[in-house]
């Protein structure tokens, strides 16, 4: 539904030219919901409004649905009205002045996908109830909340029927408990009308909650893309693992198959083929994946340790481990009986190291 082949953007700044995009490949296949994460500057929005027809590439292609929209050795350029997409921005853009339903015929009546005035009403209905904002028709739009006002904005987005819908961290600006909320309701929408969905954030629990494929990006280009429990269970390289997700990193040599020396001591871990003994290497290991003893515990995978904070969170708590001088955070279920202070043992599981090179 969405191809993008060797997607490329120059930005000039006073600082020289910046890279934005540096020759990206991706395809979003129909109904698909596929999410840009990255940290800011990485080239995520501006992959976005490419697509939307906002930015115009100095590279490289995009279709959507099967046309070409975007060709910089074609020479062909289809302005944004005309393409067949829906969009969402992180400020809603809604009008002040007016009501929502004024809001959401707005394309219906005055852009390029008109209808006949006696089929304005019923597709606002329509897409009201979609966003469960059924009644609010004559609401003035500053009497609305701030899920509410994000409502609309889907809902003006979506009354045309696009093949493609496109949002630019369309939550970031609703409080925490409200932005948990819209991510299911968010999700149940775009199924149920099955809408191809670009979507664009920097928060990672978002990504992984709302997307069936996730494509992580840094300064310009796409490191990975997977389904969320791929990416978040086998990240591609050390930048992945950093940015999503937490991870305890340790550094160390390779001493041979299989086993890595570290201020842990030598572990056991999946080195990767070919990767030579006394190469350096980066071991990385979620907190999840750490379990605590109290001592003593005969286990030969274990260190010794103490502990020196503890988060409660509710369902579980993270605690920062001192061993053989590092600090290694272990998560844990809420009710742990361990304290600030005592002594434990930690298991480290060899199947569970990520080794980077």
């Amino acid at each position: 539904m969405i191809r993008i082949k060797e997607l490329r953007k120059l930005f000039k700044t006073r600082y020289g030219t910046v890279a934005a995009l540096q020759g990206i490949d991706l395809d979003v296949n129909e109904g698909e919901f596929c999410v840009l994460l990255g940290p800011s500057g990485c080239g995520k929005t501006t992959t976005l409004r490419c697509v939307a027809g906002l930015e115009k590439p100095d590279k490289g292609e995009v279709e959507i649905g099967g046309t070409l929209v975007s060709s910089s050795e074609a020479g062909v350029y289809v302005p944004t009205e005309k393409r067949d997409i829906g969009m969402v921005f992180q400020s809603y853009a809604i009008w002040p002045h007016m009501n929502v339903s004024q809001n959401v015929s707005f394309p219906l009546t005055q852009g390029q996908r008109r209808v006949p005035k006696n089929l304005v009403a019923k597709k606002v209905r329509e897409a009201l109830g979609l966003v469960q904002l059924n009644g609010l028709e004559d609401r003035p739009a500053t009497d609305l909340s701030g899920g509410q006002q994000q409502r609309v904005a889907m809902a003006r987005a979506m009354v045309t029927e696009p093949k493609i819908l496109l949002m630019d961290e369309p939550l970031s600006n609703l409080d925490a408990r409200l932005r948990e909320q819209m991510r299911i309701e968010l999700k149940k929408i775009t199924r149920s009308i099955g809408v191809t969905t670009l979507y664009v954030t920097h928060d990672q629990a978002e990504a992984l909650s709302l997307g069936d494929k996730v494509c992580v990006m840094n300064e310009g280009e796409i490191l990975q893309i997977g389904h969320p429990h791929e990416v978040y269970s086998h990240p591609a390289n050390l930048f992945v693992a950093q940015f999503v997700g937490e991870m305890n990193f340790i550094t160390g040599k390779v001493t041979g198959t299989g086993q890595v020396d570290s201020p842990l001591g030598r572990l056991r871990c999946p080195v990767p083929p070919g990767c030579q003994t006394g190469k350096q290497v980066t071991l990385g290991i979620r907190p999840e994946h750490l379990t605590l003893f109290h001592p003593p515990n005969q286990n030969a995978e274990a260190v010794e340790g103490r502990i020196i904070t503890k988060n409660y969170l509710g369902d579980a708590a993270l605690l920062e481990v001192e061993a053989k001088g590092l600090n290694l955070m272990v998560k844990l279920p809420g009710d742990s009986d361990f304290t600030v202070g005592q002594q434990a043992l930690i298991v480290l599981p060899p199947d569970r190291w990520h080794v980077y090179t």
